[in-house]
């Protein structure tokens, strides 16, 4: 992978991971996550925020890649991607095998 390219990856983690620092739009996930479409109106049922609010949460994580929307007559509806967890959490395997491997040699280290 060149350093291009691991930039432009590390910039989409970095996207993924700010959107879902935060729990209004960690709480849309969730109504996302069983697989149906929603629009606004649902999404923001049971929520004190408007739906003006909720909107801008889930334009961002749509730029993070994580939801996709579609028009539908005068409705917008939002559907979950679930392709960047899964990218993800291989991301997070990784860097968690790095520091499994440093953790390792320091205890080589301090045990000899």
């Amino acid at each position: 992978m060149s350093s291009k390219n691991y930039s432009r990856t590390q910039q989409n983690y970095a996207l993924i991971f700010a959107a879902l620092g935060d729990k209004t739009r960690l709480s849309l996930i969730a109504k996302l996550s069983n697989g149906q479409k929603h629009s606004i109106s649902n999404l923001t049922k049971g929520s004190k925020l408007s739906r003006q609010a909720i909107s801008k949460h889930l334009r961002v994580l749509e730029a993070a890649g994580l939801v996709h929307s579609a028009h539908s007559g005068r409705e917008n509806f939002f559907e979950l991607d679930t392709r960047p967890f899964k990218d993800s959490r291989e991301y997070l395997d990784f860097v968690s095998n790095q520091w499994d491997k440093v953790l390792s040699r320091l205890k080589s280290f301090v045990e000899e």
